[in-house]
């Protein structure tokens, strides 16, 4: 069905979407699953703020969608403090551990990142999660990890989509016993309408809140504290390391306990009328602010909105800028990313002095000259994909009652990596957004942070707006974000009809994830753009491969704001079990 036709047919029937976009005056909460929404809300409804029910959220999809967020994962987050008016980030990335050598995986792994505990990075999320509950929080890590202990020791129904997974990466999970005991009970996944327990998984986060109540006494900061100890230096850290120790890993419990996540000054750059804050170039997230800027000398709105000219600029700049990612992003501790030049409006219309409008970029495009020069001047080998591409994450945005804002894409999967036993825990298998070359900017080092793909991003409007937005994706995650907001700045969508119009992604740059795969060209289109559409991009030079209609691998992208008047929107995406509530 194409895009005009379901327009049509949506107008016959008087929906303008197919989910409502939710709307309060209260609070609202979007997330990657309808538990952790739920949960989230619960909290808000409490009394708490939108902190407290993120990082409920956060725990919730840490259990409910356990194939791919992990609680001992990562979790980046913004935050908008409306007393304040102040927009933070909270790292929530961990880094190499110190016994790692920067050739280790080209002297012994022949140039790859293997599957497995040698990929581990140190666990942040729960470091991230302790850390924006004790500095802008309001309640108690027992209180918010409630839900998520409750899903996890009683179970919840499994859904389709997380059965679909685990039966897709059933071979995956059977390699490692502790894994399969949890994701093969019986030996075989979980079906559809199956209860789902975790029970180890629900012992390791009740642990944490009983050394929480232990310290309770002292105050409630003192208590996260406990929290945190309880993971970084107490059971959990031991049970981590030893299994570290007796399966070659390299993790120590120096590395846990010493490690702990930044709180930042946002990264931001202004579009129109708004403002978009972002992580830094540890993540991905400046990429998007430089596509929008790149962007922002064209006349989209004239090429017609997903008309071939709109796909194919928009396919064509998004090649410009993740060729920069490619050659320059790194872990800023260690790498001299030159952002002010990279999304400056001059180097942005450099760069989009080169999209041709009649002939797309056959491979990724040269980086573009910014600061001392890329560190490599190659795009990389080309590399077969992977039988199974790699799973992603979620998100969840929460705007309570104040206007404080929360943002967080948690991730990390338990389809690369084993469970450590009697914990229900994968620590961080981020080391697979690392390379083995030592020449990338985003190599391996001791104490050097990957570069992630999971971003939180933020804005605000010049009239006092505020809100957030994420999704899900790897490499698509930015690429389906910088089409929803378009959809809505440019075109006046609603955010539910923004997030459900149809979605195109290039996959013509090294995948973010080992052992990024290059597809030059490539172009995935989702079904309803038609085929008379994908043929006039196929003759402009794009290698299209049709997805289908509401394709998951496109994202599911969640939306939440707040308008000068105090009226709150949310929407979520179908692609996934995605949903939003408010009042």
């Amino acid at each position: 069905m194409s895009i005009d036709s379901l327009t049509g047919l949506a107008a016959a029937q008087g929906i303008p979407s197919l989910r409502p976009t939710i709307s309060g005056r209260e609070h609202v909460v979007t997330a990657g699953h309808y538990l952790a929404s739920q949960a989230a809300y619960s909290i808000l409804e409490a009394g708490g703020n939108a902190v407290d029910a993120g990082v409920c959220a956060v725990l919730v999809m840490g259990v409910v969608q356990s194939e791919m967020v992990n609680v001992a994962g990562v979790a980046p987050i913004a935050v908008y403090l409306a007393e304040r008016d102040e927009v933070l980030t909270i790292s929530g990335l961990g880094w190499w551990p110190r016994a790692v050598s920067p050739d280790l995986f080209v002297r012994e792994h022949g140039g790859r990142i293997p599957e497995g505990i040698l990929r581990t990075v140190v666990p942040a999320a729960p470091d991230a999660c302790l850390t924006a509950l004790a500095q802008f929080g309001t309640m108690s890590f027992g209180e918010v990890a409630r839900s998520a202990i409750r899903f996890a020791r009683d179970g919840y129904v499994m859904y389709p989509f997380q059965a679909n997974l685990l039966e897709t990466f059933a071979e995956t999970l059977a390699q490692w016993p502790s894994s399969a005991k949890i994701y093969l009970p019986n030996g075989a996944p979980p079906k559809v309408g199956d209860l789902f327990v975790q029970a180890d998984l629900a012992a390791s986060l009740q642990y944490m809140v009983d050394c929480e109540a232990a310290a309770s006494g002292r105050g409630r900061v003192a208590g996260l504290d406990a929290a945190r100890d309880a993971f970084y230096r107490g059971d959990i850290a031991r049970t981590i390391v030893a299994y570290h120790e007796a399966n070659g890993g390299l993790l120590t419990m120096e590395d846990l306990a010493g490690f702990r996540v930044e709180t930042e000054t946002a990264l931001s750059k202004k579009f129109g009328s708004s403002t978009i804050y972002s992580c830094g170039a540890w993540s991905q997230g400046p990429s998007l602010l430089q596509i929008l800027t790149t962007l922002e000398g064209i006349d989209l709105a004239a090429l017609g909105h997903n008309s071939t000219a709109y796909v194919h600029t928009i396919t064509e700049v998004i090649k410009l800028c993740f060729a920069d990612r490619h050659h320059y992003f790194g872990d800023p501790r260690f790498e001299d990313v030159p952002l002010d030049e990279l999304l400056s409006a001059a180097y942005c219309a450099g760069r989009r002095r080169l999209v041709s409008p009649t002939r797309a970029a056959p491979e990724m495009p040269a980086p573009g000259r910014a600061g001392q020069g890329p560190r490599m001047e190659a795009a990389g080998s080309i590399e077969r994909p992977p039988a199974l591409p790699a799973l992603d994450t979620s998100y969840v945005a929460v705007i309570d009652g104040k206007g404080n804002v929360f943002s967080c894409t948690p991730s990390d999967v338990s389809t690369d990596t084993p469970v450590i036993p009697g914990t229900g825990l994968c620590p961080s298998s981020r080391g697979s957004q690392s390379w083995a070359d030592p020449a990338h900017p985003s190599s391996v080092a001791p104490g050097k942070r990957p570069r992630l793909t999971p971003a939180a991003f933020l804005f605000r409007t010049d009239e006092g707006g505020v809100g957030a937005f994420g999704t899900p994706g790897g490499d698509v995650q930015l690429q389906a974000l910088v089409q929803v907001w378009l959809n809505i700045e440019l075109f006046g969508m609603s955010p539910q009809q923004a997030v459900e119009a149809p979605r195109f992604a290039t996959y013509s740059f090294p995948d973010s994830f080992e052992p990024h795969a290059y597809n030059p060209g490539r172009l995935n289109v989702e079904a309803r753009f038609g085929d008379e559409r994908m043929g006039e991009l196929a003759k402009l030079g794009h290698d299209v491969v049709g997805w289908p209609d509401f394709a998951w691998r496109a994202g599911a992208v969640c939306f939440a704001r707040k308008s000068p008047s105090g009226v709150l929107e949310a929407a979520a995406d179908p692609r996934r079990p995605a949903y939003a509530i408010g009042r």
